[in-house]
């Protein structure tokens, strides 16, 4: 059976979102950069529908095929790249970088990521087998590197990753539902509930209207909000 795919806002689904990314990206791209955009970009596709787009909800803040200027003047291009943390995340296949690699483009390999490490950004590569076997699995290094990288105060290092991602995301709501903490952390019904209920126990969260049996919502509490405003 199909996978049902993810539905986002005004109707969008996660592929129509990342091809509409694509496009824009092409349309202000020039040179060398328009070139690499032109290739083949099936990994890259890949990387922002499986894992950046579900875990960041938007792909706001990320350039594709990003030019980075070596120290001895050479050039090299990230494929995807976001911005606001120095986050480059890249999608390779196993044939590509392992059974079909020449000595040369090993070592370019190796000077790239060189390259990466000393501009300062955080290197972060996949692959296929991965995303397609293990999303689940990615998402959470992802959530990781969030916290570590500045989308949260030192408290909030603390707490399982999907407690500091789900504050992070519903810090502007009012209010929340457990559908919203399912396409926020792209996480099944179960998971969600388990989260929601472990977050109300150490009062992170507090519950919004509802009955005696049934809560309405949730909203963010004093310690959740405490937590939040550390930096």
């Amino acid at each position: 059976m199909a996978k049902k795919e993810k539905r986002y806002s005004a109707g969008q689904t996660a592929n129509s979102i990342v091809t509409e990314f694509v496009e824009a990206q092409r349309k202000t791209a020039k040179g060398q950069r328009l070139e690499m955009l032109q290739r083949d970009l099936s990994g890259t596709i890949k990387l922002l529908t499986d894992l950046l787009l579900p875990v960041f909800g938007s792909l706001e803040g990320f350039q594709l095929e990003y030019e980075i200027v070596g120290a001895n003047g050479f050039k090299i291009y990230a494929d995807v790249y976001y911005e606001p943390l120095g986050l480059v995340f890249e999608c390779d296949g196993y044939v590509v970088h392992a059974e079909l690699i020449t000595r040369d483009r090993f070592s370019l390999e190796r000077m790239r990521m060189r390259t990466f490490t000393l501009g300062g950004y955080a290197y972060f590569p996949f692959s296929w087998d991965e995303l397609d076997k293990k999303p689940e699995m990615c998402r959470r290094a992802v959530y990781e590197v969030l916290g570590k990288r500045g989308r949260g105060g030192s408290g909030l290092q603390r707490l399982d990753v999907y407690e500091r991602e789900l504050l992070r995301v519903a810090a502007n709501s009012k209010m929340f539902t457990p559908k919203h903490v399912r396409d926020w952390l792209d996480i099944k019904h179960r998971k969600a509930r388990e989260l929601i209920q472990s977050m109300k126990q150490s009062q992170l969260i507090v519950r919004v209207g509802g009955s005696e049996h049934r809560d309405y919502g949730y909203a963010i509490g004093e310690k959740g909000k405490e937590l939040l405003s550390r930096r």
